[in-house]
């Protein structure tokens, strides 16, 4: 790792250190109403939120985790969170929830699993209907898979979010070689809302040429608010460098949604 990259993560990680996580996160679960238009979601999700009194709506961060936390035991991706919350507690600055899903089975070839956006759109009508949520500050992120998630939910719905964070996210539901055949509409969909997207350029699962090659179908629709940042030394766990830096959360919550 080069020197300037190892001071930085190194200031991150002390901030963090003397940031409160305030508190574990709470296992919250679908509606039964909700569930029956999401069954590839555990009925369970994580959520985080301030301590103390919350007065009015907060902004919210959705996280798609990455295939490691496909299953049905929620506390499977508190390791993927917990760094997230932290990083929002230390360098966010802005009182805000945070929630993440979790596929109970991987895309592919196999049965029809993974991030798909008829569980998300439900799943994102039932924390609208539960939580008070100020909905011009709807936030999306996600790592591996969950990256592949942040795109295509971004890049079939784009005006449920203030900004979108793919990290070393694929194109296809069908894995990193997998292109969908929706690639152009969900740039131009794309070009609706800020995006900034983070690879490793060393990525040899993931590799970064799919993000690559969405930012330039954003831009080519005419999209001015698409950003990339390759860590040309990295692998696929760029999420531990991108989530312990300020520029992620100074990026991310300058952003609001018009009307």
């Amino acid at each position: 790792m080069p020197l300037r990259t190892s001071i930085s993560v190194l200031i991150g990680l002390l901030c963090l250190a003397n940031a409160s996580a305030q508190g574990e996160p709470r296992i919250a679960k679908i509606s039964p109403n909700a569930h029956k238009d999401a069954l590839r979601l555990n009925s369970e999700y994580l959520a985080y939120q301030p301590v103390g009194e919350i007065l009015g709506d907060l902004p919210l961060v959705i996280y798609l985790h990455g295939a490691g936390g496909v299953g049905k035991d929620i506390k499977k991706i508190v390791g993927q969170t917990d760094p997230l919350w932290s990083g929002i507690q230390g360098f966010g600055q802005t009182p805000c929830y945070l929630v993440a899903p979790q596929c109970v089975a991987r895309g592919g070839a196999g049965p029809r699993g993974g991030w798909q956006l008829d569980d998300l759109n439900a799943f994102l009508t039932h924390l609208k209907a539960t939580m008070s949520i100020d909905a011009q500050r709807i936030y999306l992120t996600g790592n591996s898979m969950g990256g592949y998630g942040a795109w295509m939910w971004g890049g079939n719905a784009p005006e449920h979010f203030a900004a979108v964070a793919p990290l070393s996210g694929g194109l296809g539901p069908g894995g990193p070689k997998d292109t969908t055949d929706r690639l152009e509409a969900w740039a131009a969909n794309l070009a609706k809302v800020p995006v900034y997207a983070f690879v490793g350029g060393k990525d040899t699962v993931v590799p970064p040429d799919r993000s690559e090659s969405m930012v330039a179908a954003i831009r080519a629709t005419g999209g001015e608010q698409v950003k990339l940042k390759t860590y040309p030394e990295e692998g696929h766990n760029v999420r531990r460098l991108v989530y312990t830096t300020a520029e992620f959360y100074d990026w991310l919550f300058s952003h609001e949604r018009d009307g």
